[in-house]
């Protein structure tokens, strides 16, 4: 049984660390980086066994709009649903209720966050980004 919080002092930064610095999205990431990223968001930490396993954070107005990122369960974890229970806690989270738009970016997990009702953009020409180098 795992256990699913947003309590950011259970969260274990050398996890979250390891895991993202390595991981096609953030690689590179330092320590300072994955602090900072996790004191301006809305973070869930999922435990199994007092251990950290996974994580997501949210870039959140907590009003408006929601934005995922940083989702991950720990490759060893991987096939027991942990990813469907985070998303699913994610959605039902009350701080985050009045947010009526969600957005997240995906290379490889499309058919997850199918289940919990995202889709590719519906007007891609009113959707711009700015990536620095």
């Amino acid at each position: 049984m795992i256990e699913i919080s947003t309590e950011k002092s259970k969260l274990q930064i050398e996890v979250i660390h390891e895991f993202l610095t390595n991981s096609y999205w953030a690689k590179g990431r330092t320590v300072d980086d994955v602090k900072k990223s996790i004191a301006h968001c809305f973070c869930f930490g999922v435990y199994l066994e007092n251990k950290q396993i996974g994580f997501a954070r949210i870039a959140t107005d907590y009003t408006v709009f929601a934005y995922i990122m940083d989702v991950f369960i720990l490759p060893e974890h991987r096939g027991n649903g942990y990813s469907k229970q985070l998303m699913k806690a994610i959605n039902e989270e009350t701080q985050l209720k009045s947010c009526k738009v969600w957005m997240l970016k995906t290379r490889d997990a499309h058919g997850l966050y199918k289940q919990f009702g995202y889709t590719e953009l519906g007007h891609p020409e009113k959707v711009m980004e700015r990536i620095l180098k």
